[in-house]
């Protein structure tokens, strides 16, 4: 559940969610390059770099000296599945319930 706390609170932020759908959009980009797209200093986007790759929401490749990111959405597939999915687990067998009821209803 720590690992899940620290992808919430890196998806709590609505410039790292820029930084991520900047990545999403083009991936191996350089902090310039995301400085650019979100219009934020560069230690102000590489704070929020260090949380989002905290959240293994982001990792970083160097080649020589320059530092590329990439998106892992990973993490977020994990999410959905325990967070998203159980409630919509719920939800289809309601409604395969539903059907066979009225699937018996309608045979009577």
């Amino acid at each position: 559940m720590e690992d899940d706390d620290a992808v919430f609170r890196a998806l709590a932020d609505p410039t790292r969610r820029r930084l991520l759908d900047s990545l999403h959009e083009r991936n191996g980009q350089t902090l310039s390059e995301l400085c650019a797209q979100v219009g934020t200093t560069r230690q102000a986007v590489s704070k929020h770099l260090a949380v989002l790759e905290t959240a293994r929401l982001v990792i970083t490749l160097r080649r020589g000296r320059e530092k590329r990111h990439y998106l892992n959405p990973a993490p977020i597939l994990d999410l959905a599945g325990r967070w998203i999915g159980k409630y919509e687990r719920r939800r289809l067998f309601a409604l395969a319930e539903l059907k066979r009821e009225l699937e018996e209803e309608s045979h009577d």
